[in-house]
């Protein structure tokens, strides 16, 4: 038997099993940090999320329909806040969502909102999903679904919708029972 050989061939192994644990340790690493990241999504997911509630609570204390919304920029910072106003303003199109949108457009100086995040408490409605499909929102983070007028996942989805030049990524059931808890408290003290 040629030592030569032996030796490439045991060589070999040993360099294939230097890949492979190698290979399982870069996989493993990455694995961690994707659920690192992940988790950090969650966190900051609910914490925005709780903003809006609070923005909610607002239009609840000014008897609107207690939605609350807030804009948020790539690198975490709040471009607006919002909550409904269309009873108080005489505005039927006055949502949380429109509202966000508009001052952050305002704010950022520009029509456009590509890489931002809106956080709202309710599943938009067709008027609010368009509004942000206009502004080229890159993701929607939403609480309670709207089974009569969700436009996105429920009653319809507009957030992907393939003859529309923009799609959504789409995030549904963020602290879903604390923005339905509110809504369902302002329905019960109206029709008492």
């Amino acid at each position: 038997m040629d030592t030569n050989h032996t030796l490439t061939g045991i060589a070999r192994r040993i360099n294939s099993r230097k890949r492979t644990f190698l290979y399982t340790k870069t996989v493993l690493l990455a694995i961690g940090m994707l659920r690192r990241q992940i988790e950090s999504s969650l966190q900051r997911d609910d914490f925005f999320m709780g903003l809006a509630i609070e923005e909610a609570e607002k239009g609840y204390r000014l008897a609107e329909v207690p939605v609350g919304a807030v804009v948020v920029g790539a690198d975490g910072q709040i471009l607006s806040r919002a909550h409904n106003k269309p009873i108080t303003s005489n505005d039927p199109t006055a949502h949380a969502e429109i509202l966000a949108i508009r001052s952050a457009a305002t704010g950022t100086g520009n029509y456009r909102l590509p890489e931002t995040v809106l956080y709202v408490t309710l599943e938009p409605c067709s008027m609010c999903v368009g509004a942000m499909i206009h502004a080229r929102l890159r993701r929607l983070v939403f609480g309670a679904r709207d089974p009569r007028s969700g436009a996105a996942g429920s009653l319809l989805d507009l957030t992907r919708v393939s003859c529309l030049n923009h799609r959504i990524d789409v995030t549904g059931g963020v602290l879903a029972e604390s923005c339905a808890e509110i809504l369902r408290r302002f329905f019960r003290e109206r029709r008492g």
